[in-house]
């Protein structure tokens, strides 16, 4: 038995979990007793699971169903090991997982396998990437018909304003915040910094920087302990893009930066500007935005977020110490000058959203794509070129890109598009209500 389970044996069911597509997790729950054998790598699940739509159906016409016979893909532990699930009742542990094929390639269609090929392609150059994200979601009370935010849980009254950075807003869910940095410990997820945001309910928390492959592990998890952490406390965690049309929209900043093989960070040269090889990674980040914007907003609620003026990125811009900007690079010591690519919602698949961010900064790098200047002052008043404003036109330049074919596999975007269709099909047929319904907890 695994040394963790030696260690906690309370333990009485674990679960096999993989990200799909759309990030959400897949796998098999079993009793404890099974898991020498899902450690040594042999739970076998369809490979067309990770190619499923946002409710969980096939995606038709899919070549991973019928066309293949549905075949089987194997499950093996990503190599972080067994974690709690602290928001079930019952002990019990989860065991990240990746897919792999029956002759034992990695699956093309598996994000997280995505996210590795892109890493892989800086450690040909001897680099590794170091990546820390910024997690926006709400806290809301959605028993009844309207979303609102929940009752605090010390005076059980409701949260009427925004807020920002109000210690009385996080007083306000103490028991909750206490247990997820308890949890998060547990996890092994660096969680940080917890703020109140500008909406109603609003917070976010930053994870510490870390190798990027488990930076994206440790954003996914924490977007399933969120979830189910405050549905053990009676009410809602979303990390939806837009749950109130009023209020602010839900990001997922990242922020990275790229060692050499003694260490050194090869986007400072000890000044303010920073090397050729950051301006042409950033000049790599703005060539490809349009792009990839339907990895960074990838549902429908999505596009509520995008719009000038709301604190999301509208432009293809950039600057210094600016958050109007979609890339900012943040002052202070140059020695840990990075990039924060701010575009993405906390709606996005984190291994996508960072297989896409560091893809194009590794092809600008490449191709010394040299940016253009500097934004001064507001960005969203300046004369920019803009994202796609809805998610016809997201799915029509991520399909016809020549960018996205040297980021991402073949394979990975063709599932991505037929699943992005199928979803966009069948959610212009829902009502507001559902849209929210159908968001909230899945995203």
């Amino acid at each position: 038995m695994d040394y963790w389970l030696r260690k906690h044996p309370e333990i009485r069911t674990i679960t096999t979990a993989v990200a799909d597509l759309n990030g959400q997790a897949r796998g098999k729950r079993m009793p404890v007793g099974f898991s020498d054998k899902v450690m040594e790598g042999t739970t076998r699940m369809p490979l067309s699971v990770l190619n499923v739509d946002i409710w969980g159906d096939d995606i038709e016409d899919s070549p991973l169903v019928f066309e293949t016979g549905d075949r089987d893909g194997i499950l093996r532990p990503t190599g972080r090991g067994f974690v709690p699930v602290p928001w079930l009742q019952n002990p019990s542990a989860l065991l990240p997982m990746w897919m792999y094929t029956e002759s034992g390639e990695p699956f093309a269609g598996d994000p997280r396998h995505a996210l590795a090929k892109v890493l892989e392609r800086y450690k040909e150059r001897g680099w590794t990437v170091q990546a820390a994200t910024e997690l926006e979601f709400y806290l809301i009370d959605d028993a009844g018909d309207t979303l609102q935010p929940p009752p605090s849980q010390r005076s059980g009254k409701r949260r009427l304003g925004g807020e920002i950075l109000s210690i009385r807003a996080l007083d306000a869910f103490d028991n909750f915040f206490a247990e997820l940095y308890d949890a998060c410990a547990a996890m092994g997820i660096p969680a940080e910094t917890a703020i109140s945001e500008a909406g109603l309910g609003q917070y976010e928390i930053n994870l510490i920087h870390g190798p990027a492959l488990e930076a994206a592990d440790d954003a996914w998890l924490f977007k399933l302990l969120v979830k189910g952490l405050a549905r053990k406390h009676d009410f809602a965690a979303s990390f939806m893009a837009k749950p109130y049309a009023e209020h602010s929209g839900t990001g997922m900043h990242v922020h990275f930066s790229v060692l050499d093989a003694k260490g050194n960070n090869i986007f400072d040269d000890g000044t303010e500007r920073g090397t050729d090889t950051l301006m042409h990674a950033i000049g790599g980040c703005l060539n490809a935005m349009k792009d990839s914007t339907l990895v960074f907003a990838p549902h429908g609620n999505s596009y509520d977020r995008l719009v000038p003026g709301a604190h999301a990125p509208t432009g293809l811009g950039w600057a210094y110490e600016n958050r109007t900007a979609a890339i900012r690079i943040p002052g202070g010591n140059p020695a840990a000058r990075r990039i924060e690519h701010r575009v993405a919602g906390g709606d996005t698949n984190p291994y996508l959203m960072l297989a896409v961010i560091l893809g194009a900064a590794l092809v600008g790098i490449e191709d010394q794509v040299q940016p253009p200047e500097p934004i001064k002052g507001n960005a969203y008043a300046a004369k920019l070129e803009t994202l796609p404003s809805d998610w016809h036109e997201a799915i029509r330049m991520f399909e016809e890109s020549t960018l996205m074919p040297r980021i991402l596999p073949k394979e990975l975007i063709r599932n991505y598009l037929m699943t992005k269709r199928q979803e966009l099909s069948y959610y212009d047929e829902l009502s507001e209500s559902q849209r929210i319904d159908l968001y909230l907890d899945t995203v």
